[in-house]
């Protein structure tokens, strides 16, 4: 309603994400493309992975393909693996975190919240 661009970043394969991105009204999806040969999975990755430095390389091509940049970004995680993007926004929040980013969060000085 604010006009802010949402986006989810995961790992998970787009064949998983992309219904519940259409559910939840997201609009933007980079996640993990399974490759397809002849309409069948072979098990490879087709192009960057969506993981840990590869989110920060897919969400760099997104930006320019999309003339946006991430001034005034939010990004919430809740794993270590995603601290190269959460160094990259203008506003990292750890969420639930794993104990490695616990430990991370609370050194920069990153919001910490809980869901449950």
């Amino acid at each position: 309603d604010q006009g802010h661009t949402l986006m989810i970043i995961t790992a998970t394969n787009d064949f998983v994400t992309a219904p519940l991105a259409d559910r939840l009204g997201v609009d933007h999806l980079i996640a993990t493309v399974a490759e397809c040969k002849r309409e069948r999975y072979t098990g490879n990755v087709a192009g960057t992975p969506s993981y840990r430095d590869g989110k920060v390389e897919r969400l760099a091509e997104w930006l320019r393909a999309n003339d946006e940049t991430l001034a005034g970004s939010w990004f919430y995680s809740d794993s270590h693996n995603d601290l190269p993007l959460l160094r990259k926004v203008d506003n990292p929040v750890a969420v639930d975190p794993d104990a490695t980013l616990d430990r991370e969060a609370r050194e920069q000085g990153w919001p910490v919240i809980s869901l449950r």
